[in-house]
């Protein structure tokens, strides 16, 4: 298979299940880790590397490499294998997703930006999100009439924290997750909740219903619940690891123990929060973002071109939701009539957010 992202933390946990069941890989993409990058061509001996920067390439141990997006784009085309595992973080990742759904390919999808930015033009029949709430609600689905699905969040790094002081938070205290550790975007995206409506859009698009929402359980444990119309509520339960959905995209389906089970008398108890909009602003258009799902491309761009800023001291964490809010209302009427659409959409939304 392709591993798009290898040395981030969705990539590591990939080459783990390949380790585990045997699988080869055939083409290594990564950002500038080359020094685990070097560790992981050693060991998955791959017959192509991409890297991001054509000044990291003379580092890289190999004698096939490449780097930037066409690069990219070349060796998904240029490959035998069947599967793509795309945990490029950002929306860097969707043209690789649109590559690999035109060469015919099965899709582990990771990044979420590709069904958030362009869900509509995205044949979804090839896709299996690794994302552990869309495997969780795709895992509790039966042949039962549903009334609603519930994805949870974690809170991120300032769940318990005074309202007053959020304006003054450092990068460091963002970045400080209370659960895990994962990439520097998606644990800033995560403390503004632009996450968990990145994934509420992506379950739109992944189970065709606008009848989801999210709660905040505080342990990790519970990764999805869907609710039947007969009135009863089935949970997804798991140590939060991301190996399990990635057994399942990659395998298609996975008899053996990848987990640790989870000892309910150990956990002890749970807690349930509502997300609330003063604690995190974002979440007031989500209820917009839902009847409008075209609306994703413009809340990605400007989310991205925000968290840049703010993790390079330029803005404060407020002004990240500030600024999403100021460019869904000044694009809100743009809707992408083609695919090509969804890249213009995005220059423009960055160019207002002072990209």
């Amino acid at each position: 298979m392709i591993v798009l992202g290898s040395t981030g933390s969705i990539g590591v946990n990939t080459l783990n299940i390949a380790r585990k069941f045997n699988l080869n890989i055939e083409v290594l993409v990564a950002g500038n880790n080359i020094e685990l990058l070097n560790k992981q061509i050693e060991e998955f001996k791959p017959k192509r590397v991409v890297v991001a920067n054509k000044e990291n390439v003379h580092k890289v141990n190999h004698f096939n490499v490449g780097f930037a997006e066409s690069d990219i784009l070349k060796a998904i085309e240029e490959s035998e294998s069947k599967t793509v595992v795309n945990a490029l973080v950002g929306f860097l990742g969707l043209r690789p997703t649109l590559k690999a759904i035109e060469c015919g390919k099965k899709i582990a999808l990771a990044n979420k930006e590709s069904l958030v930015a362009a869900g509509k033009f995205i044949d979804q029949s090839q896709l299996s999100p690794i994302d552990s709430e869309h495997f969780g609600l795709w895992y509790l689905r039966q042949e039962k009439k549903i009334s609603s699905m519930t994805i949870t969040a974690s809170g991120g790094s300032f769940r318990d924290y005074p309202l007053e002081k959020l304006a003054n938070v450092s990068i460091k205290e963002a970045l400080n997750h209370p659960n895990w550790s994962m990439g520097n975007k998606i644990t800033i995206d995560s403390a503004t909740m632009t996450n968990k409506l990145f994934e509420l859009v992506e379950a739109a698009w992944l189970f065709d219903t606008r009848k989801v929402d999210a709660i905040i359980e505080t342990k990790s444990l519970i990764h999805a619940l869907i609710n039947f119309e007969d009135g009863s509520t089935t949970a997804h339960i798991a140590n939060a690891s991301m190996q399990l959905p990635i057994a399942y995209a990659i395998l298609g389906k996975c008899d053996e123990k990848i987990l640790k089970p989870i000892d309910l008398l150990e956990v002890g108890s749970l807690e349930f929060r509502k997300i609330d909009s003063k604690r995190y602003p974002i979440w007031q258009i989500k209820e917009e973002l839902l009847k409008n799902l075209d609306l994703g491309v413009i809340l990605n761009a400007a989310n991205e071109v925000a968290v840049n800023k703010f993790l390079n001291g330029k803005i404060g964490f407020l002004d990240i939701p500030k600024i999403s809010l100021e460019a869904i209302e000044k694009f809100s009427s743009l809707k992408a009539k083609t695919i090509e659409d969804i890249f213009e959409i995005d220059k423009e939304v960055r160019a207002f957010c002072g990209y």
